[in-house]
């Protein structure tokens, strides 16, 4: 399966474990050397309507990933939460 990244940024990532929902993806980390994926990059989310930073971003490795759907994008992640 070919996706681009126009279109995983409209997938929400989704825990397999739990059903936790950890954001949507906003960037991808890359190994360029071997010209491959290695992690989804999900945008940390905004404290007080953005007036206080953000919170850290999270990294899903990509060998958590498991399946791509219409909308999410599915993720072996048991033991993490998204809150």
């Amino acid at each position: 399966m070919n996706i681009s990244m126009e279109q995983l940024r409209y997938k929400e990532v989704v825990s397999l474990a739990d059903g936790t929902r950890f954001g949507y993806v906003g960037d991808l980390e890359v190994d360029t050397d071997l010209g491959q994926v290695t992690a989804l990059i999900i945008p940390g989310r905004p404290r007080l309507l953005g007036l206080l930073g953000r919170e850290p971003d999270r990294t899903i490795p990509w060998s958590a990933v498991r399946r791509f759907g219409e909308d999410i994008v599915l993720a072996d992640l048991p033991g993490q939460r998204g809150d």
